[in-house]
Formats: structure tokens, C-alpha cells, sequence
């Protein structure tokens, strides 16, 4: 008999008329209304927020993967340069 969610709702009116007053019902109704729009604007600001963190995910392998580049530029630079110290080595040794 109470399965209908409009009975739920009559009943949860006359009960706020009982214990409020009919005088208090508009003001409850507001408040609940600013307490519904908060939650939403909440809802909303973390979503953004977790947005920002998948991108900030999503773009960090590729600063990982650009390092990794660069150092292995460096290495390769570096073994070259040691090359050619080597070679320096032996000509100074030769003359």
C-alpha cells in the first residue's frame, strides 16, 4: 500500500506540518534546496579535480619517456667523449 514513492512523499509532507508548522515548511524546503546545490557544486569541483589528476597521469609517462631520451643522448655523448680522450691518450703517449 506504501510501495508508490507519492505516498512517501505525502506522508513526509504532513509529518514536516506536524512537527514545523506550516509557516517553517517554505524555509525547509529552502534550505534543503541550498543544501542540494552545495552537494552538486562539490559533486562537480571533485570531478574536475579528478580530471586534472588523470591528465596530469596521462602526460607524466611522457616526461618520463622524453628523460629517458635525453639520457641516453647524454650517455652516448659522454661515451663518445671518452673516445676521444682515450685517443688524445695514446697520440701524447706516441709523440
Amino acid at each position: 500500500m506504501i510501495g508508490n514513492p507519492y505516498d512517501w512523499i505525502i506522508i513526509l509532507v504532513v509529518i514536516a506540518v506536524l512537527f514545523f508548522g506550516a509557516s517553517k515548511i517554505p524555509e525547509l524546503f529552502r534550505s534543503m534546496g541550498r543544501a542540494v546545490g552545495e552537494f552538486k557544486k562539490g559533486r562537480i569541483e571533485a570531478e574536475m579535480e579528478l580530471q586534472q589528476m588523470q591528465q596530469q597521469l596521462v602526460q607524466q609517462p611522457t616526461v618520463a619517456q622524453n628523460q629517458d631520451t635525453k639520457v641516453q643522448e647524454l650517455e652516448k655523448q659522454i661515451a663518445e667523449l671518452q673516445k676521444q680522450l682515450e685517443q688524445l691518450k695514446k697520440s701524447n703517449q706516441n709523440q
